[in-house]
């Protein structure tokens, strides 16, 4: 059974940085697409950072470019976003997606 294990989600005050962490269980991270999305409260779920199963093409939501960063590390079988510059319009429950299912979530709270 393949699962999906998110951590590093936190309170940080704006300016600051955090790494998520998304952890594949049942199947290597090199087998599939694997995404971060996030959910404020209210509001839909939306897209922020993908990337290519073979460690190809990233992509990015236009609101995290040049801020977040998607990388894997292969041999720990996990997914990392880097977020940088963090603003108060980044808190959301954080969640990674990949193999068709979805993890727990994270929540990420950016506040002074």
């Amino acid at each position: 059974q393949v699962q999906l294990t998110e951590s590093g989600g936190g309170l940080v005050q704006p300016g600051g940085s955090l790494r998520l962490s998304c952890t594949a269980s049942g199947r290597p991270v090199s087998s599939s697409n694997m995404g971060w999305f996030r959910q404020a409260p209210g509001k839909e779920r939306e897209f922020v950072a993908a990337t290519q199963w073979n460690g190809g093409d990233t992509l990015y939501a236009d609101s995290v470019k040049g801020r977040f960063t998607i990388s894997r590390d292969v041999a720990k079988n996990t997914v990392y976003l880097q977020m940088n510059s963090l603003k108060a319009e980044d808190t959301a429950v954080y969640y990674c997606t990949a193999y068709g299912i979805w993890g727990q979530g994270t929540q990420v709270t950016v506040s002074s």
